[in-house]
């Protein structure tokens, strides 16, 4: 961390507040998060078989991460609410790791990035899978839940 950095939300006192966007210019901003989540083998054939005793698992997980990014704000107390422009979920059975790796792309033009909105849609999609799935796997493991990229906005383009 650079010398002189400091976390935004809080306030010279120590306080957690809201950041101040008003002032800053709407931009196109894209936020790109990943995760995966590990289990034994004869559970993932159910959930690339579809023969979940809850039905599609990724079918169901694929729209709860979107639904995770529409409602960001209401989990996080300090996240903006943000109108989101699109809202992409991919998850790709991994037959050779015996995991489920989803991506989400969060996109949206506004005065604050979407950061936050793509790993809330990871944390949720892989969650799903989780319930879907605990029937028959309690020991499955979420994990690699990162940022990818982010671009737009005052600090221009991120990579990992």
């Amino acid at each position: 961390m650079a010398r002189g950095a400091k976390l935004t939300h809080l306030k010279r006192s120590g306080e957690a507040h809201m950041v101040d966007v008003s002032a800053k210019p709407a931009t196109e901003r894209v936020a790109v998060a990943e995760g995966k989540v590990i289990m034994r083998r004869e559970t993932l054939d159910l959930v690339i078989e579809g023969n979940a005793l809850k039905g599609d698992v990724l079918g169901a997980a694929r729209l709860a991460g979107i639904m995770a990014a529409k409602k960001t704000a209401e989990l996080i107390p300090l996240c903006h609410a943000i109108p989101l422009s699109a809202v992409d979920i991919e998850l790709t059975p991994d037959e050779k790791r015996s995991a489920v790796f989803c991506r989400a792309t969060v996109r949206t033009r506004a005065q604050t990035g979407v950061e936050m909105e793509a790993l809330t849609a990871v944390e949720i999609a892989l969650l799903t899978i989780y319930d879907m799935c605990k029937a028959v796997d309690r020991g499955m493991t979420l994990t690699d839940i990162c940022l990818v990229a982010k671009s737009g906005g005052k600090s221009g383009e991120w990579r990992r």
